[in-house]
């Protein structure tokens, strides 16, 4: 497998803009103390405050943004990092198993509106009703490093079938690759879009890689009865 340096900035993922917001406890109470009692409640369910006060079986807790930045805890996208790894899907995602996350992102916009809205429409044709508005926000990060390639007609089998654009398939075959990478020592693997043709992608499978986030644009995905979606600025 290729290894490839990468010095970008400006790396897209979206994530919900529920996920944006404020959090949404402080609106039920009238001071900083109140608040500071309800998060203290909070973390008891919080798989994010668990790990940052615990750990977990698959991630050290000194991994994480907090631990690292001890001086400046108010820097923005901390938590967004933090949760990115801690809060996962049961059965995990692509190159993360359920167990530790990892955070997923595109050089660009529409490469990650591309992956997310896949998912969003799965989760529709479940139900099937694909009628639905979802909001998204941009958080952008720069990263800097050689990372392993998946780009490229001469891969093995093993990482071919990690890019199956089946999850049944291509999932537990990528969670493999991905854990053999993270033996072998490397952070991060870079991708090509299994959802948007053309389109790269970055998965960081170490929290202390991704630099400097800050929040982008803001981006509405529309579902008016059909699988396909409409993507609309905001």
């Amino acid at each position: 497998m290729k290894i490839t340096p990468v010095n970008d900035r400006a790396l897209v993922r979206l994530i919900s803009e529920t996920h944006h917001k404020p959090p949404v406890l402080r609106g039920l109470v009238d001071t900083d103390e109140e608040a500071a009692v309800l998060a203290e409640l909070e973390g008891e369910t919080s798989a994010r405050l668990i790990a940052e006060r615990e750990g977990s079986p698959a991630l050290d807790r000194r991994e994480l943004a907090f631990a690292r930045r001890t001086k400046d805890l108010k820097l923005y996208g901390e938590s967004h990092i933090n949760a990115a790894f801690t809060y996962t899907r049961p059965a995990g995602n692509r190159f993360n198993t359920g167990d530790r996350g990892a955070w997923y992102c595109a050089w660009e916009m529409m490469t990650s509106a591309q992956e997310v809205g896949f998912h969003r429409t799965r989760e529709l044709g479940f139900i099937g009703r694909y009628e639905d508005e979802a909001r998204y926000v941009e958080l952008l990060a720069d990263f800097i490093g050689d990372f392993p390639d998946l780009r490229g007609p001469d891969l093995d089998a093993d990482a071919q079938m990690a890019l199956d654009p089946d999850p049944a398939v291509g999932y537990p075959a990528g969670q493999a690759l991905a854990a053999a990478l993270r033996r072998e020592g490397h952070r991060g693997l870079i991708y090509p879009s299994v959802r948007h043709e053309g389109g790269r992608c970055f998965v960081a499978f170490d929290p202390g890689i991704i630099q400097n986030v800050r929040p982008g644009a803001s981006w509405k995905l529309v579902w008016k009865g059909a699988p396909e979606f409409f993507i609309e600025g905001l």
